[in-house]
């Protein structure tokens, strides 16, 4: 599939309690009770962009993001991400990232670059 302006792709998944334990393991820090850390919010995001849009290939280069809220334990988030800007002359995508619970609850917004130099379609 071609890059473009405006295309997305989206995850939809719940963290258990073993999720958080295994993060907080591997020397993360520990979130309140029942809360997701956002560390691992923002790694739906990676594996969109690894995975999904732009694939497998892509260079994750920087992600900004804002949280409003917190993801619960068992709760479903949706992660998302849309192509806001294509930069060709230097193999780069600026994309749009965005996580929400249950009911449309805002968890977080920002934005991601990557370099696709190497993605395969």
């Amino acid at each position: 599939m071609a890059l473009e302006i405006g295309r997305k792709a989206r995850i939809t998944r719940s963290f258990g309690v073993e999720d958080v334990q295994r993060y907080v393991a591997l020397g993360g820090h520990r979130p309140a009770d029942g809360e997701i850390p956002e560390p691992l919010v923002n790694a739906l995001f990676s594996k969109l962009l690894g995975v999904e849009l732009p694939g497998q290939g892509t260079n994750y280069l920087k992600q900004e993001s804002e949280f409003f809220g917190a993801g619960r334990v068992g709760e479903a988030l949706t992660a998302s991400v849309e192509i806001t800007r294509l930069r060709p002359e230097k193999d780069l995508v600026d994309l749009r990232t965005r996580c929400v619970g249950e009911g449309g609850r805002l968890i977080s917004e920002g934005r991601a670059l990557v370099f696709v130099a190497d993605v395969v379609t």
